[in-house]
């Protein structure tokens, strides 16, 4: 057996699981889950005719590289999003979701035959980041987040020791769970640290499509661009059609950047089995070639903030993030000392409300010695916007017959 393995730890969900045995939720209210990431609208018509009027494709086996027509179809998004030219041949890459290609990411770019070999998470973090990094064969470093900054990674406080070391970087924009854009100085400030050094940025940019305001988030690479690194050397991003058309099951998505990088990478995933199906890459065309229903399921989520933060906003420590479905909310102090778990035992037993705690997406720093996910819980705004509101008045009410 492969011995790394066993450093792998619980995911958590798993985690959460057992911390709610013996627990026995109120049973006058219905159960409303804002614990599990998600999406829950309803899958949208063009996806699912798409599906329908291609199931032919099972007939035939995919190519790793994914139909020309569907790389067109991605090429075509990204130059309607950021405003930039990629050639589909060679610098884009479909993948079933973007979970598989950032765990395969790392397999495919990191030496673990060059001591210390290393790879840089954010802090709280996805736990696919840190399956990958220790499978692979090297060691983790941690960028915690910064409370000043909207709980965005703090790359600031990596010493050089670590970036010396560090193979592959990966970069969650906006992030999960705090919601923050990464700004066009924070890209600045990692490319020339990849210069310096020689390590791969993956830009895990799944919630890019979801947010609150006007102007949609910056993205890598187009950030690179803005910067004169038209040939994204080093950079790779990652993006799913999963929160931007509410299709988890659909376990589609894409890489691209550079394309070097796309290379070594489409050989890896050749050995690895990854072809996308045909009928999922029909599927995939048709939602990359509609922003309606993007549209219709963003405003979905604006109307559950608008919703839900006002009713938590005099209860606990919570704001609008800059984009994604999450709330990142801090426990009050007088409420069971901050604890996160604590909160959420209790909001499970009293209210039937489920909820993550922060301690559980992050690791404690062995250059900080903290957690910095703890004193604070994730919720995930999911399910329909009466549910999330109900939700909301259960917590509230429970916090303040606490107080």
């Amino acid at each position: 057996m492969n011995p790394r393995l066993e450093l792998l730890q619980p995911y958590p969900f798993e985690r959460l699981r057992a911390l709610q045995v013996g627990i026995a939720p109120n049973p006058a209210l219905r159960a409303i889950s804002l614990g599990l990431g998600e999406p829950r609208h309803p899958a949208p018509t063009v996806v699912l005719e798409a599906m329908r009027d291609n199931l032919a494709g099972l007939s035939n086996y995919p190519a790793t590289a994914g139909a020309p027509e569907l790389r067109a179809a991605i090429a075509a998004w990204i130059q309607r999003r950021y405003g930039l030219h990629l050639d589909p041949a060679t610098q884009v890459l479909p993948c079933n979701g973007s979970r598989e290609a950032l765990f395969a990411i790392a397999q495919t770019v990191v030496d673990s035959s060059r001591p210390g070999a290393t790879v840089l998470v954010p802090n709280p973090f996805y736990q696919i980041y840190e399956g990958a990094a220790l499978l692979a064969g090297a060691e983790l470093a941690f960028a915690d987040s910064d409370p000043a900054r909207n709980f965005a990674a703090n790359w600031g406080a990596i010493p050089d020791t670590v970036w010396a070391k560090t193979q592959l970087v990966y970069v969650c924009t906006p992030g999960n769970p705090s919601g923050a854009v990464m700004p066009l100085d924070e890209w600045q400030r990692l490319f020339e640290l990849s210069d310096r050094h020689g390590f791969v940025i993956a830009a895990d940019e799944c919630y890019s499509e979801i947010f609150l305001g006007d102007t949609p988030p910056l993205g890598a690479l187009e950030a690179a661009a803005r910067l004169g690194r038209s040939d994204f050397r080093r950079l790779i991003s990652f993006t799913s059609l999963s929160k931007r058309s509410s299709v988890p099951g659909l376990r589609s998505g894409f890489v691209a950047g550079d394309a070097e990088l796309i290379k070594t990478f489409t050989l890896y995933r050749t050995y690895h089995g990854s072809a996308m199906s045909p009928v999922v890459q029909a599927a995939s065309m048709a939602a990359w070639s509609d922003e309606t229903h993007v549209a219709e399921n963003r405003a979905a989520y604006q109307a559950k903030f608008q919703a839900v933060l006002p009713l938590l906003q005099d209860v606990l420590e919570v704001s609008a993030p800059d984009a994604g479905f999450y709330l990142w909310a801090g426990v009050p102090e007088q409420l069971y000392g901050g604890c996160d778990i604590e909160l959420t035992k209790a909001l499970l037993a009293e209210c039937n409300v489920q909820v993550l705690p922060g301690s559980l997406l992050a690791r404690t720093n062995p250059m900080t010695g903290r957690n910095p996910g703890q004193g604070r819980v994730r919720m995930a705004l999911v399910a329909e916007v009466q549910a999330c509101l109900e939700a909301a008045q259960r917590i509230r009410q429970f916090i303040e017959s606490q107080s």
